[in-house]
């Protein structure tokens, strides 16, 4: 996989110092193999979220259904986890036109799972990105 590609596709793994970025669009058989994906997040991923999704599942998918309640929210809490998300908005221009146009926010778990799914294709949200704390992360 060149980094080109992997981006465009929307799985690709990329850190600062303190932060990880994993893209949302890997499936968790694609996500528990990716070298460039950190292993300890591998393995909570493969311990705590896989438990309650399928390998062909996105880690997208598993996040737009993601039930408030699960023991996954406690978790993802734990990691610190920040989801990037793009949402339509209608924005007029100076002429009084309006058109749709996309806007990306970071939304936390619980303003994510605070959302129905009904509610998030209203929005026309699409979950692009997890952040999770590399701090957090040794915890586990």
């Amino acid at each position: 996989m060149g980094n080109g590609r992997i981006y465009e596709d929307g799985k690709y793994a990329i850190q600062d110092v303190g932060t990880i970025y994993v893209g949302c669009k890997f499936t968790f058989e694609e996500l528990l193999e990716c070298e460039e994906v950190p292993f300890k997040f591998r393995l909570v991923c493969e311990r705590y979220l896989l438990p309650e999704a399928d390998l062909e599942d996105t880690l997208e998918t598993h996040l737009y259904y993601l039930d408030p309640k699960s023991f996954e929210v406690k978790i993802l809490k734990q990691l610190k986890a920040k989801i990037k998300v793009n949402l339509l908005a209608v924005k007029e221009n100076l002429f009084g036109y309006a058109s749709n146009e996309y806007i990306t926010k970071n939304l936390g778990v619980d303003e994510l799972c605070s959302l129905k799914p009904e509610e998030k294709e209203e929005l026309g949200m699409v979950i692009q990105e997890i952040a999770v704390s590399k701090f957090a992360l040794m915890a586990f």
